[in-house]
């Protein structure tokens, strides 16, 4: 093989990069593949399976994808970082409450609660022009005035479930949802508030949990067929029992992108997981379900997993909040273990305000296992401070934000220039470089990672339980060695020094979450799944820093394109800066919240409207 090795790059030292807007780092983007459904997408899938094919295609896709030039190939100085832990420094943020790190999930919910504005029915008058999903506070207001119970709540969701369910399109929400089990916590719920002692302000609130999370007495699937065959579930993920210890309703698991392996929620065994701003239309993936049924009304939250933007992809394209805080905030105990460096719990909800809540409920240490890296007092961002924070600093890489639709980048561009003129913050025109480079390192880790994971399931499986885009993807996972990974990490070390560097100079990194809205479900893919590369990359362009850096990011609603789909902007910030984030993530939800539009896939479990 020594004569098909490819020459790789030899990267320059951290220190001698230039990080200013005039840099002449190049911003390069590899070739993408074109897409394969149906029985093209089969005939390549068995081609990868072949022994002999299979090992020549694999270096070919290596190979035209850069993978072999920017990462396996390449010399980098830096050491291997393996896992992007951060130390707690003090980033003296503004307009936080400091909590304490032992109280408990209900005590953290009541202070979250304390640092949110209040808000009356009157102020939130449906009947006005403006457009607004149910939150948290709206049901925990109208349990406690006994306008409506959970219990009835619950028997509305169960109806607009089995709606959603109906042909001609069915919007494929749930993989598990068990209407006995959600009746019987709803019961309980409306019991507590007739004593009047609800556990919390989360009690009776409907939350919906993506199937890579266990959620007892629920199989944890992953989206496949098979996998809770081999790893049953038999209890609750560390966050899903922070939640349950606050009253909420559970009311199942998600569909999603089988085993996380695609951004689309295509998934060929429980079906495409639809649009609700336009049933034709993807969701994004993987945490596809989540995404949806938030957009819907179903629920005002629901957990995801983003390991590759797979909570704030599909946020973005469903028109709500997708967070995901700092690699290790969040437990990971009782996540399916597809990945251990890259993923973390992530929140889906209808308002900035609600995903704090349930961020304030889900965070935190385990008391079993302690790390030194969390701090014993946690901050809290007050969002119900009448003074805004101020002198917030955004870095801007032009290129890489404007890679996107002319339709996002107008609108993404609009959205950072009114909130900068609001607040009075500024931008700071920045390069990063190596963009693409760290999409492959990441890609490498993940894939690594992923296929270690599953390795030992794989001589047991019927391959004829995976779908085909599944089937491709776990073949080129497999395809990666030892000295790749090492690479790989190498990668890793010397990207997170140079956005330790962007950080010196601004605050938080902006850029559109996805380059492109949600494309069409196409019919030859529904029985076997997708290899999308174009749209793919389009999609997952903005995502890595994220997950590669463990840092904190949150996507936020800022508008529509002309088919009225919608289009979200994100924020990367520094680690541990989830309050400064949620400030101007809450910052940009005010100035467009008045501008949100129904989707046409909607549920009024309040009835209200």
């Amino acid at each position: 093989m020594g004569l098909l090795r490819d020459a790789g790059v030899v990267y320059k030292p951290v220190e001698q990069i230039d990080l200013g807007p005039c840099s002449n780092e190049s911003y390069f983007k590899a070739d993408k593949a074109p897409r394969m459904a149906g029985f093209l997408l089969k005939i390549f899938a068995w081609f990868l399976e072949s022994r002999i094919i299979g090992a020549l295609l694999l270096y070919i896709v290596k190979k035209n994808n850069q993978v072999h030039k920017l990462v396996s190939n390449a010399t980098l100085e830096e050491p291997p970082m393996f896992v992007p832990l951060h130390p707690i420094t003090d980033l003296n943020q503004q307009e936080v409450k400091q909590i304490d790190s032992d109280a408990s999930p209900p005590e953290r919910v009541q202070q979250a609660i304390k640092c949110v504005p209040v808000t009356s029915d009157k102020s939130l008058d449906l009947k006005s022009s403006c457009f607004r999903r149910w939150t948290i506070a709206d049901y925990s207001r109208a349990y406690s005035t006994g306008e409506i119970t959970p219990l009835r709540v619950a028997e509305h969701f169960i109806d607009a479930v089995r709606e959603s369910c109906s042909p001609p399109l069915p919007m494929s929400f749930f993989i598990n949802s068990d209407a006995e089990d959600i009746l019987r916590q709803a019961t309980e719920s409306t019991l507590r508030y007739e004593r009047g002692n609800p556990i919390s302000a989360l009690d009776g609130v409907l939350i919906a949990i993506k199937d890579e999370i266990d959620c007892y007495p629920y199989p944890t699937t992953g989206g496949t067929k098979w996998l809770h065959k081999f790893r049953p579930c038999t209890g609750d993920a560390c966050c899903v029992m922070r939640l349950r210890s606050c009253g909420v309703i559970l009311v199942g698991k998600t569909n999603m992108h089988e085993l996380g392996a695609g951004v689309s929620g295509i998934n060929p065994h429980y079906g495409p997981i639809r649009n609700p701003y336009d049933p034709k239309k993807i969701c994004g993936g993987s945490s596809s379900g989540s995404a949806a049924v938030v957009s819907s009304g179903l629920c005002p939250v629901a957990l995801g997993v983003d390991s590759g933007g797979s909570v704030r992809m599909p946020a973005s394209l469903c028109g709500v909040f997708g967070f995901k805080p700092t690699f290790g905030c969040i437990p990971h105990s009782g996540v399916l273990p597809l990945n251990w460096t890259v993923g973390t719990v992530g929140i889906l909800a209808a308002t900035l305000d609600d995903a704090f809540i349930v961020y304030a409920a889900i965070s935190g240490d385990l008391p079993s296992h302690k790390p030194t890296t969390l701090p014993p007092k946690v901050q809290f961002p007050l969002l119900n401070s009448t003074k805004p924070i101020s002198n917030i600093r955004f870095a801007k890489y032009g290129e890489w934000f404007n890679d996107c639709s002319d339709e996002i980048r107008i609108c993404c561009s609009n959205a950072l220039n009114l909130l900068c003129d609001h607040y009075k913050w500024k931008t700071v025109g920045v390069t990063i470089p190596d963009i693409e480079s760290m999409l492959l390192a990441h890609y490498v880790t993940i894939s690594s990672e992923c296929s270690t994971s599953l390795s030992s399931h794989m001589e047991k499986l019927d391959f004829a339980e995976i779908g085909w885009d599944v089937r491709v993807a776990l073949r080129v996972c497999g395809a990666f060695h030892g000295k790749e990974y090492i690479q790989a990490q190498k990668m890793r070390n010397r990207q997170m020094q140079i956005h330790n560097n962007i950080f010196a100079m601004a605050d938080v990194i902006v850029a559109p979450t996805t380059g492109r809205t949600a494309y069409s479900i196409v019919d030859d893919a529904l029985k076997t799944g997708e290899v999308d590369c174009i749209n793919g990359a389009a999609l997952i362009r903005y995502q890595i820093a994220g997950n590669f850096l463990g840092l904190p990011a949150v996507t936020v609603p800022v508008g529509y394109d002309k088919a009225g789909l919608p289009i979200g902007l994100q924020f990367i910030g520094k680690p541990w800066s989830e309050p400064t984030l949620m400030h101007v993530a809450y910052a940009m939800q005010a100035l467009c919240i008045s501008e949100y539009r129904k989707p046409k896939v909607f549920y009024d479990l309040l009835h209200k409207s």
